[in-house]
């Protein structure tokens, strides 16, 4: 998924953090709320502004963001 299309970051609206496209609703919120075990249900009840898409989209910046900052350690092979 290209998140590029959901994601965004002005200084102007929440200090610069990243936020849905339109929103004032971060990036860290929604991970923190998936992180405490809310489904992506209870995150679209808790935010109406956001669609289905729009956490994938979350998921997927995390995902290349977490790629990119942390190292990986090499997996070591089996026998």
């Amino acid at each position: 998924m290209d998140f590029r299309a959901y994601i965004v970051r002005d200084p102007k609206t929440c200090g610069g953090e990243p936020v849905v496209r339109g929103t004032r609703v971060t990036v860290r919120t929604v991970l923190a709320s998936l992180a405490e075990g809310a489904t992506v249900d209870q995150i679209l009840t808790d935010f109406p502004t956001l669609t289905a898409e729009a956490v994938r989209a979350i998921i997927a910046f995390a995902a290349t963001s977490a790629q990119e900052d942390i190292p990986v350690p090499a997996i070591p092979r089996a026998g």
